[in-house]
Order: C-alpha cells, then structure tokens, then sequence
C-alpha cells in the first residue's frame, strides 16, 4: 500500500518541503530570545536549537497530552475494527500512521487556535508567553508552518483507502470552526469533542471502507469523554474567561460541575460498551472497560475546581484513561 500510495503523496510532500524551507529561513533572522514561562528545563528547552524551539512550541510539542487525545480514539475505532473484522493485532503500520497524523493535525491545530485567538492569548496569564503573542513567531511564519503540517497530515491521509480520505476531510469544517466556539456559546468542549474524536469514524472506515453503528457510538462515547476531560481542563482558566469574555462549559457548570462530569464520564463508559457490543466484543474488553470506569470514578473523587495544579492534573490522567480502553479492545481483539 504504501508503494502504490508513494507517487501521490509526492506533491503535498515537495509542498510541505518549500513550506519548511520558508518558516525556517525566516525564522533564522526573527525570532528572540524570549523567555517562556515555567518552560526554562524542559526538553525542548534542552535539546532542540533556539531558533527551532517556539515552533515546536506553537504545535505543543513540549505538551503531548493534546495528541494522546486526539490519537487515541483513532487507536480505540482501529482496535475495534480489528475485533469486529476477525480478530488478531491491530495493524502497526495504522497504529504508527495514525500516531504521526495526529501530532501534525493537533500542532495544525494549535497553530490554527494560537493565530485566531492571539488577541486574547496576549491577555491571559497562562497563554501571553505564547510563541505568537510573546512576538517569538510571526503570524506569517505562523501560517506558513500551519500549512506544512496540514500537508504532513495529508501525506499519512493519503496511506489509506479512498472512503477514508473522505472521512478524514470532512472533519476539518470542524476543525476550522473551533476556535470561534468560545466567543459564542458556553459549550466549546462539545465542538472540541466532535473534532478531537473524529479518529473514532476514522479507525473504522481505514479498517471497513465504510461507517456503520459502532463507530458512531464509540464516537458519541468519545465526545462524551471530551466533555468530561476538557471541563476540568477549562476550570484553569475561568477568571481569565470571564475577564475577556469567552464562554466554557466549566463557567457554565459552575459549583454542579461533579454533577455533569458524573453524566458526561457514564455516558462514555455507556456509549463505548454500546459500541464494543455491536462491534462483537468479549468479556475480557468490559473487565478492561470497567477499570476505565473506575479511572473515572477517582478523577470525581480528587475533583477540586478550584484548584488549578490538581485539574490540570487530573486533565492530563484522561491519557492513562483511553490507553486502559485502547489495552481493553486491543487484548480482545487477540484473544
């Protein structure tokens, strides 16, 4: 597959090529030694070069819980796909397609995020060291570098089957249109959710070369999961929102935030145990699925909103979370 695909990912590959080409030559001469918060000794502070560092940055490079999110329904809908189609291991060749497809469509959209919302990143205190807002990249070059990684994308897009490049295309209305959702409506997450579990539809069709009813509820499982988690998340910024007057579900729950958390983690759990069982699956996937459930369970019970440190804490668990479902529909796949 990969031989037959090679001649068309030439183009987009040489497009990406000038593009690099273009952002690192300007950046060469621009960019300053600016200093990023609470950023001095990490390991993109350490090993990569200053002129290189506020791109890997803009992407979130030195942040990869973003990109374990957005990948990791695309491994759950892969896995579940291999189940239902006969069983065995997922295929490694999609698991690591899947993997580099994901850290340059999450850095696309960060980058995408960073150059619309720049006015108010230079307003928050958790986002003015921003690379763009902070003056360490240019819009321009900020644009350039955005259109390098949506052709990197496209480049693993093209590896699959034609149903699935379809599929793949199609979420990116959404993804264009999130950055706008917080200055018009208190539920951002959900769009976040339907553009971050878009992998769920993926995995499926690259596997059947069509969507049917598992997919779709391991995806409403996965929103609902992006609700929960990126709630949380929102709780760190609240003040700050209110201040320059963005909107977010943690400004909406306010002190019922448990409550709702409590319905949008069930409804996860409900949704994916749907799917697993459409789809075929065994005991061994719910004993994993239920250990998810129990991961859940704590994240509810160590939930302070008030406390920034421990939600970002307990945001960035959600990781360990879907690999427990991916490990759960991955072993029954197997066996």
């Amino acid at each position: 597959m990969v031989v037959a695909c090679s001649r068309a990912c030439v183009i987009p590959s040489l497009a990406a090529t000038q593009c690099l080409r273009y952002f690192l030559g300007m950046m060469a001469n621009q960019i300053e030694d600016v200093k990023v918060a609470d950023r001095a000794h990490d390991w993109v502070e350490r090993f990569l070069p200053r002129s290189v560092r506020p791109y890997a940055r803009l992407s979130r490079l030195d942040r990869p819980i973003g990109t374990w999110l957005l990948l990791l329904p695309c491994w759950w809908s892969l896995a579940m796909a291999t189940m239902a189609s006969g069983g065995g291991v997922a295929s490694l060749w999609y698991l690591l397609l899947f993997a580099i497809g994901a850290t340059a469509m999450r850095g696309a959209g960060c980058t995408y995020n960073d150059i619309v919302d720049r006015d108010f990143d230079a307003q928050v205190a958790r986002s003015r060291s921003r690379p763009i807002p902070s003056g360490q990249v240019s819009v321009a070059q900020a644009w350039a570098f955005l259109v390098a990684q949506c052709l990197t994308g496209l480049v693993v897009l093209l590896q699959f089957n034609n149903f699935a490049i379809v599929v793949g295309l199609a979420s990116l209305l959404i993804v264009a249109a999130y950055p706008f959702m917080k200055r018009i409506t208190y539920w951002p997450q959900f769009v976040l959710g339907l553009a971050f579990n878009w992998g769920a539809l993926m995995g499926w069709a690259v596997v059947m070369g069509e969507l049917s009813l598992p997919a779709f509820l391991l995806y409403a499982g996965g929103i609902s999961w992006t609700l929960a988690y990126d709630t949380i998340y929102a709780h760190q910024d609240k003040e700050d929102d209110v201040m320059i007057g963005l909107k977010s579900t943690a400004l909406k729950f306010g002190e019922t935030t448990g409550t709702w958390l409590t319905g949008f983690f069930a409804a996860a759990i409900i949704f994916i145990a749907a799917a697993a069982f459409t789809a075929g699956a065994g005991i061994l996937f719910y004993i994993g699925l239920a250990a998810a459930g129990a991961h859940a369970v704590w994240q509810l019970r160590k939930l302070e909103i008030d406390n920034s440190d421990l939600c970002l804490k307990l945001f960035r668990s959600n990781r360990d979370m879907g690999l427990i479902i991916f490990a759960a529909f991955a072993v029954d796949a197997m066996l």
